[in-house]
């Protein structure tokens, strides 16, 4: 019996050195690697932007319209910016004049698809100062919409809409904007 015992010991500890030798053999599973592709979607951007705007605002005036901003491509879907606009020099009526200077905080959604030609829609929120002969300020909001036009990996062009209203006492100004501008990213 004795024997049988010595066997069925030095089975069951071949058999346990034999699954460990094996799991040491298993190949490690490869590493999640990022593609190009994925790399493109994410990254900083640089945006500049030109255009019109028409102010909403007791005496309808229009104006040209500047403005920049940095961002953040989160992915194919999703990006954010901050961005500084101005529109200025309206005629408010009586030889007045007026300007608005925004800083927003914007998340935009993009509708991506297999052409250079992407839309989207976005919202944003900031402060905004109205300046000229009446000058005040007091939280903004924006609602946009447009399309973007990849000219390459890291450049985009943007065609708008955006309406932005400065909460203010009293009439809120408002306008409404048509910006073409330009996304660099890096």
């Amino acid at each position: 019996m004795n024997s049988f015992k010595l066997v069925l010991l030095a089975s069951a500890m071949t058999a346990g050195l034999a699954v460990a030798a094996h799991a040491a053999d298993v190949t490690p599973p490869e590493p999640e690697t990022t593609t190009p592709d994925q790399y493109q979607a994410m990254g900083f951007y640089l945006r500049g932007d030109l255009g019109w705007s028409f102010l909403d605002w007791g005496d309808d005036d229009n104006a040209f319209a500047v403005g920049g901003g940095v961002g953040y491509q989160f992915n194919d879907y999703l990006r954010s910016d901050v961005r500084v606009d101005w529109s200025g020099d309206y005629s408010v009526g009586d030889g007045a004049d007026a300007n608005l200077t925004t800083v927003l905080g914007n998340m935009y959604f993009d509708w991506r698809n297999d052409t250079a030609f992407t839309p989207y829609v976005g919202a944003g929120a900031g402060w905004g100062w109205l300046g000229g002969d009446e000058s005040d300020d007091g939280f903004t909001y924006a609602l946009m919409a447009g399309v973007s036009v990849d000219m390459s990996q890291s450049i985009a062009l943007d065609f708008g809409y955006r309406y932005r209203e400065l909460m203010l006492d009293g009439e809120n100004p408002a306008d409404h904007s048509a910006l073409a501008g330009i996304r660099f990213k890096f």
